[in-house]
Protein backbone atom coordinates (compact mmCIF):
# COMPACT_ATOMS: atom_id res chain seq x y z
CA UNK A 1 0.00 0.00 0.00
CA UNK A 2 1.51 3.09 -1.24
CA UNK A 3 1.38 6.08 0.94
CA UNK A 4 0.46 4.06 4.66
CA UNK A 5 2.03 5.08 6.98
CA UNK A 6 5.12 2.28 8.67
CA UNK A 7 4.85 1.40 12.40
CA UNK A 8 7.61 2.14 13.71
CA UNK A 9 9.78 -1.09 14.88
CA UNK A 10 12.04 -1.75 17.67
CA UNK A 11 15.88 -2.86 16.84
CA UNK A 12 14.39 -6.88 17.52
CA UNK A 13 11.43 -5.91 14.85
CA UNK A 14 8.78 -6.16 16.44
CA UNK A 15 6.65 -2.85 16.30
CA UNK A 16 5.73 -0.50 19.33
CA UNK A 17 2.54 -0.99 20.83
CA UNK A 18 -0.09 1.56 20.14
CA UNK A 19 -0.06 4.05 22.36
CA UNK A 20 -2.88 4.51 24.46
CA UNK A 21 -2.78 8.42 24.37
CA UNK A 22 -2.36 9.29 21.01
CA UNK A 23 0.17 11.53 19.53
CA UNK A 24 2.35 13.60 21.17
CA UNK A 25 1.19 17.25 21.14
CA UNK A 26 2.79 19.09 18.54
CA UNK A 27 5.88 21.01 20.02
CA UNK A 28 5.68 24.82 21.25
CA UNK A 29 5.71 26.68 17.71
CA UNK A 30 9.08 28.93 17.94
CA UNK A 31 8.56 32.63 16.86
CA UNK A 32 11.47 32.95 14.34
CA UNK A 33 13.90 35.91 15.64
CA UNK A 34 13.95 39.04 14.01
CA UNK A 35 17.14 40.48 12.46
CA UNK A 36 16.95 43.71 13.96
CA UNK A 37 19.47 45.45 11.80
CA UNK A 38 17.47 44.72 9.13
CA UNK A 39 13.92 45.23 10.49
CA UNK A 40 11.71 48.07 11.36
CA UNK A 41 10.68 48.05 14.98
CA UNK A 42 7.04 48.59 16.16
CA UNK A 43 6.15 50.94 18.68
CA UNK A 44 4.49 49.24 21.92
CA UNK A 45 2.21 50.85 24.01
CA UNK A 46 3.29 50.43 27.57
CA UNK A 47 0.63 50.99 30.52
CA UNK A 48 1.41 50.43 34.13
CA UNK A 49 -0.64 50.25 37.32
CA UNK A 50 0.18 49.65 40.66
CA UNK A 51 -1.42 46.62 42.30
CA UNK A 52 -3.16 44.85 39.09
CA UNK A 53 -3.88 45.32 35.68
CA UNK A 54 -6.19 48.08 33.88
CA UNK A 55 -9.78 47.26 33.44
CA UNK A 56 -10.92 46.39 29.82
CA UNK A 57 -13.10 49.39 30.93
CA UNK A 58 -10.29 51.85 31.00
CA UNK A 59 -9.78 50.86 27.65
CA UNK A 60 -13.08 51.24 26.05
CA UNK A 61 -12.96 55.20 24.89
CA UNK A 62 -10.62 55.46 22.17
CA UNK A 63 -8.41 58.96 23.43
CA UNK A 64 -9.62 58.41 27.02
CA UNK A 65 -6.59 55.42 27.66
CA UNK A 66 -5.12 55.47 30.76
CA UNK A 67 -2.72 57.60 31.50
CA UNK A 68 0.44 55.80 32.71
CA UNK A 69 1.44 55.36 29.08
CA UNK A 70 5.29 54.74 27.74
CA UNK A 71 5.65 53.74 24.43
CA UNK A 72 8.87 51.51 23.53
CA UNK A 73 10.00 50.77 20.10
CA UNK A 74 10.66 47.17 20.01
CA UNK A 75 10.36 43.68 18.09
CA UNK A 76 7.54 40.85 17.87
CA UNK A 77 11.30 38.56 19.52
CA UNK A 78 11.20 40.67 22.47
CA UNK A 79 11.14 38.78 25.70
CA UNK A 80 9.17 39.48 28.67
CA UNK A 81 12.57 39.87 30.50
CA UNK A 82 13.24 42.46 28.59
CA UNK A 83 10.51 43.93 28.35
CA UNK A 84 10.40 43.86 32.49
CA UNK A 85 14.02 45.77 31.90
CA UNK A 86 12.50 48.22 30.13
CA UNK A 87 9.54 49.16 32.11
CA UNK A 88 12.25 49.48 35.11
CA UNK A 89 13.76 52.49 33.90
CA UNK A 90 10.49 54.10 33.62
CA UNK A 91 8.48 53.06 36.64
CA UNK A 92 9.99 53.46 40.08
CA UNK A 93 7.80 51.08 41.59
CA UNK A 94 8.89 48.45 39.26
CA UNK A 95 12.61 48.59 40.54
CA UNK A 96 11.67 47.35 44.04
CA UNK A 97 13.82 44.03 44.81
CA UNK A 98 10.26 42.18 45.80
CA UNK A 99 8.51 43.84 42.40
CA UNK A 100 6.35 40.88 40.28
CA UNK A 101 5.32 42.31 36.62
CA UNK A 102 2.10 40.56 35.38
CA UNK A 103 1.49 41.34 31.71
CA UNK A 104 -1.48 41.50 29.83
CA UNK A 105 -2.16 41.84 25.90
CA UNK A 106 -5.48 44.48 25.45
CA UNK A 107 -6.86 44.45 21.87
CA UNK A 108 -10.49 44.24 20.50
CA UNK A 109 -12.66 41.08 20.02
CA UNK A 110 -14.31 40.80 16.87
CA UNK A 111 -17.59 42.99 18.62
CA UNK A 112 -14.73 45.52 18.82
CA UNK A 113 -15.15 45.26 22.46
CA UNK A 114 -11.82 45.35 24.64
CA UNK A 115 -10.65 42.17 26.16
CA UNK A 116 -7.17 42.25 29.38
CA UNK A 117 -6.03 38.72 28.76
CA UNK A 118 -2.95 37.93 30.83
CA UNK A 119 0.30 36.33 29.40
CA UNK A 120 2.85 36.17 31.58
CA UNK A 121 4.38 36.70 34.82
CA UNK A 122 8.23 37.78 35.81
CA UNK A 123 9.75 38.66 38.65
CA UNK A 124 11.86 42.88 39.03
CA UNK A 125 14.97 41.19 39.70
CA UNK A 126 16.73 38.48 37.54
CA UNK A 127 17.82 36.40 40.50
CA UNK A 128 14.12 34.26 40.75
CA UNK A 129 14.00 33.85 36.92
CA UNK A 130 10.29 32.03 36.01
CA UNK A 131 9.43 30.02 32.53
CA UNK A 132 7.45 33.36 31.50
CA UNK A 133 11.14 35.40 31.48
CA UNK A 134 11.66 33.80 28.07
CA UNK A 135 8.62 34.23 26.02
CA UNK A 136 8.57 36.35 23.22
CA UNK A 137 5.40 38.79 22.10
CA UNK A 138 5.69 36.76 18.79
CA UNK A 139 4.80 33.20 20.68
CA UNK A 140 2.56 34.72 22.86
CA UNK A 141 0.42 35.83 19.58
CA UNK A 142 0.84 39.54 19.82
CA UNK A 143 -0.80 41.34 16.87
CA UNK A 144 0.79 44.70 16.23
CA UNK A 145 -1.73 47.38 17.61
CA UNK A 146 -1.94 45.57 20.55
CA UNK A 147 -1.91 47.56 23.93
CA UNK A 148 0.15 46.23 26.75
CA UNK A 149 -0.91 46.46 30.26
CA UNK A 150 2.00 45.81 32.93
CA UNK A 151 0.55 45.69 36.53
CA UNK A 152 2.87 45.66 39.46
CA UNK A 153 3.13 44.04 42.47
CA UNK A 154 4.95 43.62 45.90
CA UNK A 155 3.94 43.03 49.51
CA UNK A 156 5.09 46.30 50.97
CA UNK A 157 2.99 48.27 47.89
CA UNK A 158 -0.08 46.53 48.34
CA UNK A 159 -0.01 47.10 51.95
CA UNK A 160 0.33 51.10 50.85
CA UNK A 161 -2.71 51.03 48.52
Amino acid sequence: MAGAAEPQKRQSGRPFPPSARGPPPPPRPRFEPVDREKTCPLLLRVFTKIGGHHSKEDFAVRGKEPKDEVQIYTWKDATLRELTDLVKEVAPAARRRDARLSFAFVYPDKNGRFVVREVGKTFSYGNVRRLDDSKTLGELSFEIGDYLDVAIMSAELSSVR
